[in-house]
């Protein structure tokens, strides 16, 4: 029998408890084929006292700092009740002496604002991360080590992952049991929160901006309808004529929408599309390319390899039901 992978969530005073609860939901829901759970979550706090949470009520945690030191992976929700950090200030002793605990190796993530947390660990120094659109520009300001992205969902830097606002977090979390299990495992868990598997864009989508003409039509259904003919040319021509829009005017509305360009979300949506062949089918990696629309499988090797670091055969050793030569 395998050893679960072991999850520590650190519950600091002020921490929401929408934002403290999704490690534990997301993360239990995840299951082998079989049934069997793949995680162990445990909520602890720095020194093993309850903390107060934003919401008034107090979080008994079933641990203290020892869970850190014992955790596969630590996640740090954020918390309402540390105002110095936004300035770039310190740690509290026992929160600082509890993160020092850690053991090299373990896999850091944070949700939302806990980013400040990993910040003033040092943790992200000279590292790309994310947190809330909204707090980016404060974000930059008190920690200009960090190498900010405020337009994603959440960045995957391998031992170190970080999400940006609330549900981001739901988000972050399924992208980290497709990581390590699969799509597959992914899919299940997320039927089980009743949510997406995937979310498309980034957090443009979310930012306030001024209003769209209410006459301009969106792009909606043009991008569902492209998910239907990801094997086929899909030029920006072409994909403006079926949203009935100019070049100009689709590739505006498309970004505002969507937060990215059409071809970038083109070529994501393909590269998904990939990995799932690879995970569930035996096809060859030619015709996985072709199928994806990304064309030969040399194509689709340079852009796995540059977006995920990994080639189709490795990711379908690592991932995949199959098995056929890369």
């Amino acid at each position: 029998m395998s050893t679960l992978h072991r999850i520590a969530v650190l519950a600091l005073p002020g921490v929401p408890p929408f934002e403290l609860g999704i490690p534990s939901r997301v993360f239990g829901s995840a299951e082998d084929a079989e049934g069997g759970p793949l995680y162990e979550v445990t909520v602890c706090t720095a020194d093993g006292a309850p903390v107060l949470s934003d919401a008034g009520f107090t979080v008994q945690p079933a641990a203290g700092p020892e869970a850190l030191a014992a955790a596969d992976t630590v996640i740090v929700p954020p918390t309402h009740a540390m105002p110095e950090l936004s300035r770039g200030g310190p740690l509290p002793p026992e929160v600082r002496a509890a993160i020092a605990g850690i053991r090299p190796g373990t896999r850091l993530v944070s949700i939302c604002s806990g980013s400040y947390v990993l910040a003033a660990a040092g943790l992200l120094d000279g590292r790309p991360a994310t947190t809330h659109w909204n707090l980016a520009p404060e974000f930059r300001r008190a920690y200009p080590e960090v190498k900010v992205d405020d337009e994603v969902l959440f960045v995957d830097d391998g031992d170190v992952l970080t999400s940006a606002g609330v549900a981001a977090g739901v988000d972050l979390c399924l992208h980290m049991i497709r990581r390590d299990h699969g799509a597959a495992a992914a899919n299940r868990a997320a039927r089980m929160c009743v949510v997406p598997p995937w979310r498309d864009g980034g957090q443009a989508q979310f930012i306030d901006r001024p209003v769209p003409e209410p006459t301009l039509a969106g792009t909606s259904a043009t991008r569902a309808w492209a998910l239907e003919h990801l094997a086929e040319p899909l030029t920006l021509g072409r994909l403006a004529e079926h949203a009935r829009m100019s070049l100009r005017s689709f590739t505006r509305r498309f970004r505002e929408e969507v937060g990215m360009t059409p071809v970038q979300w083109l070529t994501a949506q393909r590269l998904e599309l990939a990995k799932q062949l690879l995970e569930t089918t035996d096809l060859p990696i030619d015709l996985v390319a072709h199928r994806a629309g990304i064309g030969s499988g040399n194509s689709l090797r340079a852009h796995m390899r540059t977006t995920f670091g990994i080639s189709p055969a490795a990711y379908r050793r690592a991932f995949g039901t199959g098995a056929a030569p890369g």
